[in-house]
């Protein structure tokens, strides 16, 4: 069988489905017993079109960086997840664990199949890019915390640095995409959205200045490091 991708076997399910409502589960993720009815309770409000759960990883103890993923995925989920949540408007509603409501999809996978990237079909960034789809619908997208999910996450710097490459580019493409949507939002969305992409940016100025000040007059540039430090903080 031919791997078509995540984007167009999506598709090709929800084409195959009869539900009221769709549930998306990555292949290296394990689901909690409770799960669907936790995520079904929550996509009883009509306005709701996209459900996320709590992401986990279910290899935590295998090195310190599936150790610090965790703690990383544990302050996604109930820090930004929950804030984002508290205004109807999770701006990525995970592919681990993720519900949508097919009547919903229905009208957007058009939009969602053709997406362009540099001229060419896009094959990544697909969560991201079908939440905000949602949310310019008019739909509400919630995070549910107690419906627990367990993912496998990168065990090595290697395989974790390529992730988040894949997923910055997915974040800073589709945030460009989303900005007409943030004016009928809540403020405090439009701060954390914009939060997102520019800190990673004055981070790494931070540090390209600090090189260069290091290098060119030989002395510790601690004001960078400050920064450095507040910003990854």
């Amino acid at each position: 069988p031919e791997n078509v991708g995540k984007r167009k076997a999506q598709i090709a399910a929800i084409g195959q489905s009869s539900g009221d409502l769709v549930l998306n589960v990555d292949s290296d993720s394990t689901i909690a017993f409770d799960v669907v009815s936790k995520l079904a309770s929550k996509m009883r409000d009509p306005e709701v079109g996209a459900v996320m759960g709590q992401l986990t990883a279910s290899n935590s103890g295998d090195t310190w960086l599936t150790k610090l993923i965790d703690m990383e995925y544990w302050l996604a989920c109930n820090e930004e997840r929950a804030a984002q949540s508290r205004f109807g408007a999770v701006m990525c509603c995970c592919g681990p664990c993720a519900m949508y409501r097919r009547s919903a999809l229905a009208s957007l996978l058009d939009q969602y199949e053709t997406q362009l990237f540099r001229g060419k079909l896009s094959d990544f960034g697909e969560d991201r890019h079908l939440t905000i789809l949602m949310l310019k619908a008019g739909f509400r997208t919630e995070y549910v915390p107690n419906a627990i999910v367990a993912t496998v996450v990168p065990d090595t710097l290697k395989s974790y640095l390529r992730q988040q490459l894949r997923w910055a580019r997915s974040t800073f493409r589709d945030t460009f995409l989303a900005l007409p949507l943030l004016r009928g939002l809540n403020p405090f969305l439009t701060f954390d959205v914009v939060g997102q992409n520019i800190g990673p940016l004055l981070l790494a100025l931070s540090v390209v200045t600090g090189l260069a000040h290091f290098i060119t007059t030989a002395t510790v540039p601690w004001w960078t490091i400050l920064i450095i430090a507040s910003i990854t903080i």
